[in-house]
């Protein structure tokens, strides 16, 4: 937890007998800054998942939802929103008021995860992730990154939840970002047996048609 460590380097670390080497050496400060220089460390993509399941709170997806509703009743429950959302996040602040150029904007939820040394904004839409959404969440995180990050911190982290990502547009809306920012999915109920088989099945022929593509790709390539 202290070295932030993923779990394949902390089974590496373990296999190579560092906690041992640790305790016979003469500098084990010396010692662990060079493992920690060339350590494998947690990255958000680690943490930040896709789909959530907010199914506990009891909303049918037939029900009309506003972000509003949405957000009390994520904090209604928060200590199940936290296992949710997985290790580390530590609530800190809804509806964060900023001032930029003299506006201000409320930004949903602020967490700061204690394993990554950061930030997560977290924006709730209650549609399809949009162009705009994406734009909002960048500008936020912006605004930390300037005036919010301290000197041990690492870059704050964007999260924006929706009921759809729309990958291709997530695709090309953060394409030349150089901020961590992510679109997540987020269902109000467990989908079926039937719904889930489908879901499967469809990103089984995703895959297929890839494959063909790269086969394609390679026999062309070969060719020449």
């Amino acid at each position: 937890m202290k070295n932030t460590w993923s779990v394949r380097e902390l089974r590496r670390q373990i296999n190579t007998l560092y906690f041992e080497r640790s305790g016979i050496s003469k500098k084990p400060d010396q010692l662990s800054k060079i493992i920690n220089e060339k350590a494998e460390r947690i990255n958000p993509e680690d943490i930040i998942k896709s789909p959530f399941t907010f199914e506990f709170l009891g909303i049918s997806p037939k029900d009309v939802v506003y972000e509003n509703d949405l957000e009390k009743a994520l904090l209604d429950h928060l200590e199940t929103f936290l296992l949710e959302m997985g290790h580390g996040f530590c609530f800190e602040s809804k509806q964060k008021r900023i001032l930029i150029g003299g506006e201000y904007f409320f930004i949903d939820l602020v967490f700061y995860h204690r394993i990554l040394k950061c930030h997560v904004l977290v924006e709730l839409k209650v549609d399809e992730a949009k162009h705009e959404h994406i734009g909002q969440l960048k500008t936020y995180v912006n605004y930390y990154k300037k005036e919010i990050m301290q000197k041990d911190d690492n870059p704050p982290v964007g999260i924006l939840l929706v009921t759809n990502q729309n990958k291709a547009l997530v695709e090309y809306a953060i394409a030349d970002s150089d901020q961590q920012l992510f679109v997540s999915k987020y269902l109000l109920e467990l989908p079926s047996e039937k719904e889930l088989i489908a879901e499967i099945q469809r990103e089984n022929n995703v895959l297929r048609e890839k494959e063909e593509i790269y086969k394609k790709v390679a026999k062309d390539n070969y060719k020449r």
